[in-house]
């Protein structure tokens, strides 16, 4: 009995070990799935709704899958990190093997699962996988196009959202994510670069190609284009026609504020290395967020 009670506990230890090395906390970012349900004006639609959710799920477990052969592959140089080598493959708590099964399985399910909504969405969940597994071998080991590849897979998660649930999205809202992708990405690498000072390039090699003058440079070309772009959406032809007027520029303050507030943590604060904690743990930022997510809302369902 005593055995059993052992096994059980091991067992539930390696599952939420694994469930941690999914990284559930960086799901947030699989939001972006709802911007084409949103801005399309379908968030009243049940069965649209339905279907997102339904895609978002499809895309934690397929990001997760790609976090699990991230680990694996990263597992010495997170060792030598200061706070990645707790993490569950790093630290010993979940075999290898197990994270390497898990990951198998579960990234062609998530592929199948989109397809089940719609051939496009698993397309893009395809191309998803493709991009980030090319990252975690290939793509993180050359200079800015590890930043790109990143980006573009906050991109890719916006598409996924517009194919579910059957609409174009915007152009400029595309610009507007990888743009926005490339600010958080970019910072994260300035924060690494500035947090693990002589250890920087023992960590992620990639760092010894850049320097602060460098990341400062383009996080400002990166921080302009994104308010620009996002100030032109708001007023651009196709928006107005489809919220039928062009109230929603009434938001480019909560952009600004944002992008600012995220610049001003990364400089005064010494944040910004995890864009996923930042997000969920500043007040200023988090309360900007909402009032810019109700105040699209707003615009969007309740404006005459």
């Amino acid at each position: 009995m005593a055995d059993t009670n052992h096994e059980r506990n091991l067992n539930m230890n390696v599952f939420l070990a694994l469930l941690r090395a999914m990284r559930p906390k960086q799901w947030t970012k699989n939001l972006l799935v709802f911007a084409a349900l949103i801005f399309a004006q379908r968030f009243d639609d049940p069965a649209a709704v339905e279907t997102a959710v339904s895609a978002f799920i499809m895309f934690c477990l397929l990001s997760g899958s790609v976090y699990l052969v991230n680990d694996v592959v990263d597992c010495a140089e997170d060792r030598q990190h200061p706070t990645k080598r707790y993490r569950p493959i790093a630290s010993g708590q979940l075999p290898i093997p197990v994270a390497l099964v898990a990951a198998i399985v579960l990234a062609p399910v998530s592929v199948i699962g989109c397809y089940l909504i719609n051939a496009p969405t698993s397309y893009v969940a395809a191309a998803y996988l493709v991009l980030t597994l090319g990252y975690a071998f290939v793509l993180k080991h050359v200079v800015i196009l590890d930043v790109l590849a990143v980006s573009l897979g906050y991109v890719l998660r916006a598409a996924a959202g517009a194919t579910a649930v059957g609409v174009v999205i915007s152009e400029w809202l595309l610009i507007c994510t990888i743009l926005l992708a490339l600010f958080l990405v970019l910072s994260k690498r300035r924060q690494e670069l500035v947090g693990l000072e002589e250890c920087a390039t023992a960590h992620r090699p990639i760092l010894g190609e850049y320097s602060l003058c460098l990341l400062d440079q383009m996080i400002a070309v990166v921080t302009a284009s994104t308010v620009m772009s996002y100030a032109l959406y708001t007023i651009s032809e196709r928006t107005v026609r489809e919220v039928g007027s062009n109230r929603l520029m009434y938001t480019i303050p909560f952009v600004i504020y944002g992008i600012f507030r995220y610049l001003y943590l990364v400089h005064q604060r010494d944040e910004g290395a995890a864009p996923d904690q930042v997000l969920l743990t500043d007040l200023p930022l988090i309360v900007n967020i909402i009032l810019y997510g109700i105040a699209v809302v707003v615009i969007l369902h309740f404006s005459p």
